[in-house]
């Protein structure tokens, strides 16, 4: 029993060894770290990259800021799972050979149309959308295109994606803002011209720059009034406690000093699990900074 018991501690030992490695290399799932970052605010998360030497690092840029803000349901918040993907510039004709001011000619424009959207630049990443993913889209400088458009951001929507971050390209921009669809952006570099003769699919689920800050596909994005953050996934499960312990520590303060002035409660200060119950729910180290 004894040779058997030590054995199993030895098991155990080397269980949570691995276990902690994984956690560090960011080995864990989509669904962990959607959970682990739900509510989470920029702020926070910024404190929690400073926490292990990330200074300064992963914010983007001020002018990726949010199209539009609702502080009462806070709507416009999101954190999810980065899915990157890259359009640029043509380097291709802007016409199809044929004077298209000639009505005999708009089958031709047609057919050169059809070709563009769906040869030269689709949309393959659609496929990939899945629930909590936030598009990651770095278009700068493709020829003033509206990539994103009231329809096409409905269906990532239903897709499962909870935002949009990109370096610009947006049209549409009443009925986006009508729809309530969460996108950050650079509002002076929006796109008016459809995609046709402008810009190209480069391509997905690779390193992308959007604000002065690279993204790679799985790192995790939490975005708020303040602005845009990127969390490597090598170090999002411990940024992400980190973050959850400090939003937990300022909603009780606030709460508090709200009942002293006698205003009334708000989602903001809304009672959250206790940081060490909710990591170990989530299989977590229950002291980020003490595994």
């Amino acid at each position: 029993m004894k040779k058997r018991t030590f054995l199993s501690l030895i098991f155990c030992i080397v269980f949570m060894h691995h276990h902690l490695a994984a956690l560090q290399t960011g080995e864990v799932s989509n669904e962990v770290l959607l959970e682990l970052y739900r509510g989470a605010r920029v702020a926070d998360v910024v404190d929690g990259m400073a926490t292990l030497g990330y200074i300064g690092v992963g914010v983007m840029d001020p002018e990726i800021a949010p199209l539009w803000r609702d502080v009462q349901t806070m709507d416009h918040r999101f954190s999810g799972i980065a899915l990157t993907v890259r359009y640029g510039p043509t380097n291709r004709p802007w016409n199809p050979g044929a004077d298209l001011t000639d009505p005999q000619n708009y089958e031709i424009y047609r057919q050169w149309r059809g070709m563009w959207y769906n040869e030269i630049s689709p949309e393959p990443f659609r496929e990939l959308i899945e629930p909590g993913t936030v598009i990651v889209m770095d278009n700068k400088d493709d020829n003033d295109t509206g990539s994103t458009g009231s329809k096409n951001i409905m269906d990532w929507k239903n897709r499962g994606a909870v935002g949009l971050v990109t370096a610009g390209g947006i049209r549409d921009i009443d009925e986006i803002i009508l729809q309530r669809n969460p996108v950050y952006t650079n509002y002076y570099k929006r796109g008016r011209g459809e995609r046709i003769g402008r810009n190209e699919f480069i391509d997905m689920q690779q390193p992308v720059v959007v604000g002065g800050v690279l993204v790679h596909p799985g790192d995790v994005i939490v975005a708020d009034s303040d602005g845009v953050v990127v969390v490597p996934r090598s170090i999002a499960v411990r940024v992400g406690q980190i973050a959850y312990m400090e939003l937990v520590d300022d909603i009780e303060g606030r709460r508090e000093l709200y009942k002293e002035l006698g205003l009334p409660l708000d989602d903001t200060v809304a009672g959250r699990e206790e940081p060490a119950v909710f990591f170990r729910r989530l299989g977590l180290p229950e002291d980020p900074n003490n595994p």
